[in-house]
């Protein structure tokens, strides 16, 4: 009962603009605000997986990950045409090898994505706090 009581008067909305909102920045208040590009699932996975160990294979990103092959490149592709990361290709054994790893930019990018998902975060958390504490 208590969340329809907030909706009436408001405040459920308000709570949910503010959660869009990053302190100290202008905001046109949706997720819109967050970086389409790295929020992808795959995408995501691939930038989280390069940030923490500097640069890996396609073959160790697929395990990593467990994506497909075609999965793994399209994503890939779409983060090196952003310029978000960089593939070397080298031949390994007779094999081709493609390594990647975040330029500055990429990395400056997940950054600021995990700052923002941070601060929705800590949003929640206190709005969530303030409607326990007003509820029954």
């Amino acid at each position: 009962m208590a969340e329809r009581q907030l909706a009436r008067d408001g405040s459920v909305a308000e709570t949910t603009r503010r959660l869009w909102r990053v302190e100290g920045e202008e905001s046109s208040g949706g997720p819109l605000d967050l970086d389409r590009l790295i929020h992808e699932r795959v995408r995501l996975g691939i930038v989280s997986a390069l940030a923490v160990n500097g640069s890996l294979s396609f073959t160790e990103l697929k395990e990593i990950l467990r994506a497909t092959d075609g999965n793994l490149s399209t994503h890939a592709r779409r983060l090196e045409e952003a310029g978000y990361l960089v593939g070397s290709k080298e031949m390994e054994d007779g094999t081709a090898r493609t390594e990647y790893r975040l330029t500055p930019q990429g990395l400056a990018e997940f950054e600021s994505y995990l700052e923002h998902m941070e601060a929705l975060i800590r949003a929640a958390r206190s709005g969530s706090a303030g409607a326990e504490e007003g509820g029954s």
